[in-house]
């Protein structure tokens, strides 16, 4: 790539300091940007929002991928052919064609070839839309020349000529002409003279030595091919049987082998029958030809009788090996004549159609009309780089906008999307802008963990069209509590039609700061949620299994109770005063240290002042939450979307961050009028004056107890000594009593 000298411009865009393509001159010297500098060095032709044709024309060598040398190409090439490069900057998909250059050898065939398409297309106007050139078939329809090298039944009005034209196509074959028709090319119409020469002198060799049946020759040999091998192997037999008669029963029809069908549907077993002998062997070795004749080879027989054995060996009623083999004989040179047979393509139209064309002989006139149609290729190709001229006009700036800057990506507006943004997916009352098809899951797997960003991905299915595809969603604000794998969303692709999605997977990383902040609570009332929940089902477990044990312990008491005068049951344990002192004495310890701790706080919150209380508070806070809000913060400012990019087959060459602002506008919650929504269903609570009286009580009594507790500390109270003293006459007494059986305290 040239490096030049041309002065460009740039911005700051998503953390990245990215070139400005603002202008038709920067287009102009697009190939004099460093490719250092580009945001991507290659993209795939196909999943993203833009004509898949411009794509492909650009891919100049068609492996489906756009690189950088690729999109210079098609912009040095586009700019020579506009007077004013400024125009590709209106994305538009209509051109005027006195915008065209015509200065230039090129641009000249583009104006005559736009005019050509007009024309053809019977329309009188100055400029040429992507809709007049789209329609290859449509453009050439009414034409008898369209430069491609095939000509048609509509290119001569010669019904001779036409004639041989069909008469072409369904002896060689046809080639499609860009009308759409189906025509013939210089090399077949070749072939189809040469091919019915051959086949005309070949017949010519056709003398009556080489017919021993006349006409019927053909089927003759067809007939005494397809009986043969049969022919020969009952010879054979013939030939055992005369030398060893004993082997008469072996290699004739023997009755075991009757006797095993026997009992079968005989008209299913044709080919276990057509294995038997022609007919019965004998020493006479001799074929019979009046009856005889294995039932599954009756009919071959019949048509090998009716064209050979009754012309050569009329009434005869068998004949021998010798005379088998004159048979084969005759056929030698009819067989050596076919093998040199040529021209057989053309057979299918019949000898007299053949003679008849050669006759007749048109070649020349349908060369001439190949040639005329030629000498219009330079004009009809003119007429593709029409239309590739104006799928570059509308589409090249967007092209570049999203492969050079990303600029449609950080666009302030919020409307433009960037090509790699296939839709909005609607889930738990917001919509996210930042979907991107799915196309390798495997790559997605190890690259969607770099990108740092909470990732939803949803499979997604439309009615409409029949299709199904995977797309991966970004969250970018909200929260993640209803979130889950499973759910069910709606998702609208860029041409607004909606598909059914699910939610299969998701990639957890911090949304928002705000989000991150209850984080910490939220896995707290997890934790304590899943523990209750725990100890709950254990002490249901315990309890069910207790009252089983119970139960079937009674059972047992009741069928071993003890028969009168027998001796009486053990008697009930005694009160055990020591064990519930014990009890007591323990609660007493957990209620000191308790009131010691809360004495401890109240006095020490006693000895601040109300703004101070709030700081403390505040501290707490961020003394919990203040860790995830920092690392979230961390992780916010550097989501990055080329991981997922390069998922999907790109070659991001830069970073390109979502940072907080950002991506706030990527996601948007529902933003719902702040009135007051009354819910007729709503569980009835206390009056308003109610709750206001509470709380005013509560907080008269924080007041007094602070007041109170802090009037003592002045006095000099001893807070803590007292709750030490309490302990410590706690400890003694629990000292005092004996050691306390631990199961029996826990019953």
């Amino acid at each position: 790539m040239a490096q030049g000298k041309y002065e460009w411009k740039f911005s700051n865009v998503g953390g990245v300091p990215r070139v400005n393509i603002e202008t038709g001159e920067d287009i102009t010297h697009l190939g004099e940007l460093d490719q250092k500098m580009w945001t991507v060095l290659s993209c795939p032709t196909k999943g993203l929002e833009i004509d898949e044709k411009t794509l492909q024309q650009i891919d100049a060598d068609g492996d489906g991928k756009i690189r950088v040398n690729e999109v210079v190409d098609a912009a040095e090439w586009i700019t020579k052919a506009l007077k004013n490069p400024d125009l590709l900057l209106q994305q538009s998909d209509t051109l005027s064609l006195s915008d065209i250059n015509q200065d230039s050898e090129e641009g000249k065939n583009l104006y005559n070839s736009a005019k050509q398409i007009l024309s053809n297309l019977g329309l009188e106007k100055d400029s040429i839309s992507i809709a007049d050139t789209s329609d290859s078939i449509a453009i050439f329809a009414k034409t008898k020349f369209n430069g491609d090298g095939v000509i048609t039944e509509n290119s001569t009005e010669d019904e001779v000529i036409k004639a041989t034209i069909a008469n072409c196509i369904k002896a060689i074959g046809c080639t499609a002409d860009r009308s759409g028709i189906d025509g013939v090319n210089a090399e077949q119409i070749e072939a189809l003279y040469t091919n019915c020469a051959d086949y005309v002198a070949w017949l010519s060799e056709k003398k009556e030595e080489t017919l021993p049946y006349g006409e019927n020759t053909d089927a003759a040999l067809a007939a005494y091919n397809a009986i043969k091998e049969k022919v020969t192997d009952f010879f054979m037999r013939c030939k055992l049987i005369a030398f060893n008669s004993d082997s008469t029963a072996t290699l004739d029809v023997s009755a075991t082998k009757m006797e095993a069908i026997s009992d079968k549907n005989l008209s299913a077993c044709t080919e276990e029958i057509a294995s038997y002998p022609l007919a019965r062997v004998n020493a006479n070795k001799e074929l019979p030809l009046d009856g005889g004749i294995n039932p599954a080879w009756e009919s071959a027989f019949a048509d090998l009788k009716k064209l050979i054995l009754d012309v050569d060996f009329a009434g005869k009623s068998a004949i021998t090996e010798a005379e088998w083999n004159s048979i084969g004989a005759k056929f030698g040179a009819f067989e050596a004549w076919k093998a040199a047979k040529k021209g057989e393509v053309v057979e299918v139209l019949g000898e007299d159609t053949i003679k008849e064309i050669l006759k007749q002989n048109k070649k020349d006139e349908l060369l001439s009309l190949v040639e005329q149609d030629k000498a219009l290729e330079s004009e009809a190709n003119g007429i593709q780089s029409v239309d590739k001229l104006l799928h570059l006009y509308r589409d090249l700036y967007k092209l570049i906008k999203n492969y050079v800057t990303f600029a449609d990506f950080y666009t302030k507006d919020g409307e433009t999307k960037a090509i790699f943004q296939a839709g909005t997916l609607f889930i738990d009352q917001r919509s996210c802008d930042l979907c991107i098809r799915v196309s390798d899951m495997a790559k997605h797997n190890t690259m969607a963990t770099y990108s740092g960003m909470y990732l939803l991905y949803c499979d997604c299915t439309s009615k409409t069209k029949g299709e199904k595809m995977t797309i991966a969603a970004v969250m970018t604000d909200g929260d993640i509590n209803d979130l889950i794998v499973g759910k069910n969303a709606i998702f609208y692709d860029r041409n607004g039609v909606d598909w059914d999605a699910v939610v299969v997977k998701i990639i957890d990383n911090p949304i928002s700061i705000r989000q991150a902040f209850w984080s910490p609570y939220r896995k707290f009332a997890n934790w304590v949620t899943e523990l209750i929940n725990k100890s709950a089902a254990e002490k249901d477990s315990k309890s069910f299994d207790s009252m089983t044990t119970g139960f079937q312990a009674q059972t047992a008491n009741v069928a071993a109770a003890p028969a009168e005068g027998a001796a009486p049951a053990a008697q009930a344990q005694p009160f055990d005063i020591a064990k519930f002192a014990g009890i007591f004495a323990a609660i007493g310890m957990a209620l000191g240290f308790l009131g010691s701790f809360c004495v401890s706080v109240v006095s020490g919150f006693a000895q601040l002042s109300w703004w101070q209380v709030i700081l403390v508070f505040i501290g707490i806070l961020l003394l919990i939450s203040g860790p995830s809000m920092i690392m979230a913060w961390m992780k916010l400012r550097k989501r990055n979307l080329a991981p997922l990019l390069d998922a999907n087959g790109w070659a991001v060459n830069a970073r390109a961050l979502v940072n907080i602002t950002f991506g706030a506008t990527l996601t948007k919650m529902a933003q719902f009028p702040s009135v007051a929504l009354q819910d007729p269903f709503a569980k009835k609570g206390m009056p308003a004056w109610k709750k206001a009286l509470i709380v005013i009580v509560i907080l008269a009594i924080v007041i007094a107890v602070l007041y109170f507790m802090n009037l003592l500390s002045c006095i000099g109270f001893p807070f803590h000594e007292e709750a030490e003293a309490v302990a410590d006459t706690l400890q003694t007494v629990t000292d005092t009593i004996p050691a306390v059986d631990t199961t029996a305290v826990v019953e």
